[in-house]
């Protein structure tokens, strides 16, 4: 199997993922400054995780003094994904690729990174690889610290408005899913109910924010796995 292997074609892939990061680490630049993260925790936080949804999460249980094993739990789940791309992705490795070089690589297959890789034509060797993940690493974390350092001289009401652009990027995420497939639909209109349950009802919306993360997104993902089930594709005989 012929193995795509060049740090500079690795580089020009991943050079669209590196603009379009910017803008979303910009949001959560401003986002973290606004719940009282510094530049540098907000950076490091970025550099040490490359995960939008699950830094999202994550900060609110920061401010909020929340335990280790809130925090602990609630990445576990809504990042458990990439461990399963991991693997799909494990399975187009070219001979070059080392045992050191998969933790490396793993640290930085987001769901783009692994679209790309996913979509080159033969296996993929190393140095692709680490050309892929160069410039998105680079766009999250200057994205990230350009927002955090905005956070800290800009007027409270900039920041606000600024604020709401991550969430604006995760409507933009499911909204297209969600108008292609009905059970998507309904799956997060069911997790957005379960949210302001634990947001409005006495006694439940002392749970704290982490674990009512995890909470609705297991039961809104139980109920529509156990009502409406991806249905295997069977190979036509």
């Amino acid at each position: 199997m012929r193995e795509v292997n060049s740090f500079v074609k690795g580089i020009r892939d991943g050079l669209p993922i590196c603009f379009g990061y910017l803008s979303v680490a910009f949001a959560f630049g401003i986002f973290a400054a606004a719940n009282g993260m510094s530049v540098i925790e907000a950076l490091l936080m970025s550099m040490t995780n490359v995960t939008s949804a699950g830094q999202l999460a994550a900060v609110p249980i920061i401010a909020s003094g929340g335990t280790l094993i809130e925090l602990a739990v609630s990445q576990l789940v809504i990042n458990l994904r990439y461990a399963l791309m991991s693997v799909s992705l494990s399975q187009k490795l070219g001979k070059s690729v080392r045992l050191i070089d998969r933790f490396l690589i793993a640290f930085v297959n987001t769901d783009e990174v692994f679209a790309v890789a996913s979509s080159q034509d033969g296996a993929v060797g190393r140095k692709y690889l680490y050309g892929l993940i160069l410039t998105p690493f680079l766009g999250w974390s200057a994205g990230t610290l350009l927002g955090a350092a905005a956070g800290q001289w800009l007027p409270p009401i900039v920041i606000s408005a600024l604020g709401i652009a991550i969430y604006g990027m995760f409507i933009a995420i499911v909204l297209p899913k969600a108008k292609r497939h009905r059970p998507t639909a309904f799956c997060a209109l069911l997790a957005v109910a379960l949210s302001c349950v634990f947001t409005y009802i006495p006694g439940l919306k002392d749970v704290p924010s982490g674990f009512a993360v995890i909470i609705c997104a297991v039961i809104a993902a139980s109920v529509m796995a156990i009502t409406v089930p991806v249905r295997e594709e069977k190979p036509n005989e």
